[in-house]
C-alpha cells in the first residue's frame, strides 16, 4: 500500500512570520488530514508576493503543524518554492525515486483548477486527490481579485502551456 503524503502549498505570511488567513485554512485542513505515519510536506520559499521574512514559509508552516500536534518525523524536506509551477517543480525534487506515495495536494478553493493543471502535468506518475479548502476570511474584492488572478493564469496555461 502506497503511503500517503500531505502536500500543502503555500501561502502568504508577514514580513515576521505571521501566516496569514489563507495559509492557516490549509495547514488546518491539514492537520485534519494527518494520522500518524502519514508524511506532510511543506511548500513555499521566500516571493515577493507572499513572503520577504528572514525564514522560508515552508519553515512557519512546519512550525505551525508541530504546534498542532504532526510529529516531527513525519515531515520531508522542504520545497523551497516561488509560485504554484515551481511547488509542483520542486516536490517532484523531494520525492525523487519515490513511486511508493499518493499525494494529496490540500490547497485554497480558489486555486485549485490551477494547481490541478500543473501537478497533473509534472507529476504525472504520482497517484494525486486535490483539496480546496474554502478561507473564511477571504471575501469581498480580496477575493474577486484573487478569482480573477487565477482565472487569467488558467487561460494563459491552456493557452500558452507550461514553463519549467
Amino acid at each position: 500500500m502506497k503511503k500517503e503524503v500531505l502536500v500543502v502549498l503555500g501561502g502568504p505570511n508577514s514580513v515576521l512570520g505571521e501566516l496569514s488567513a489563507i495559509s492557516k485554512s490549509r495547514l488546518n485542513h491539514c492537520v485534519l488530514l494527518y494520522r500518524e505515519g502519514k508524511q506532510v510536506l511543506c511548500t513555499g520559499g521566500w516571493g515577493e508576493g507572499f513572503n520577504t521574512s528572514e525564514a522560508p514559509h515552508a519553515f512557519y508552516a512546519k512550525q505551525y503543524l508541530l504546534r498542532k500536534g504532526v510529529k516531527e518525523d513525519d515531515f520531508l524536506a522542504f520545497a523551497l518554492s516561488k509560485h504554484t509551477v515551481d511547488d509542483a517543480v520542486k516536490v517532484k525534487e523531494v520525492l525523487y525515486n519515490r513511486e511508493d506515495v499518493s499525494l494529496k495536494i490540500i490547497t485554497s478553493d480558489f486555486h485549485v483548477r490551477r494547481v490541478k493543471l500543473i501537478f497533473n502535468e509534472i507529476l504525472s506518475a504520482y497517484d494525486m486527490d486535490f483539496i480546496g479548502v474554502s478561507c473564511q476570511e477571504l471575501s469581498g474584492e480580496a477575493l474577486e481579485k484573487r478569482l480573477a488572478h487565477e482565472k487569467k493564469a488558467v487561460e494563459e496555461i491552456q493557452k500558452k502551456g507550461l514553463y519549467y
